[in-house]
């Protein structure tokens, strides 16, 4: 793995690092965006692009994030979304899943379904 989306894009989702990413690596889950770790190219736009920090190469990612590296990984996988490699991301490979980590995150208040 090389670069790795940690808990900032939690319900903030930006997207420019979606555009920025030479090789569509960057998936759309439910509530935040996911690295691929077999198709990052380690080119790191989309950690200069980031509006929140949330992208972190995975040799400098701090302790208290480090449980990231598993949620990018596993977010592809069969106990997620079952993605496995598909080969670059497209507006129909977005999906309403996330990682389990991430899905029981506490929603902040301005992100908070309006009712």
């Amino acid at each position: 793995m090389a670069y790795v989306i940690t808990s900032p894009c939690i319900d903030i989702k930006d997207g420019a690092c979606t555009a920025a990413c030479p090789v569509d690596s960057i998936y759309e889950g439910g509530r935040m965006f996911y690295i691929h770790p077999g198709e990052c190219i380690n080119c790191g736009l989309c950690l200069s692009i980031c509006p929140v920090d949330a992208i972190v190469w995975d040799e400098e990612i701090p302790d208290d994030r480090r449980i990231f590296l598993d949620v990018n990984r596993e977010f592809f996988e069969p106990s997620v979304t079952g993605m496995g490699s598909p080969g670059g991301w497209d507006k129909s490979r977005s999906t309403d899943k996330d990682h389990a980590l991430v899905a029981a995150h506490p929603r902040s208040p301005a992100s908070a379904p309006h009712l």
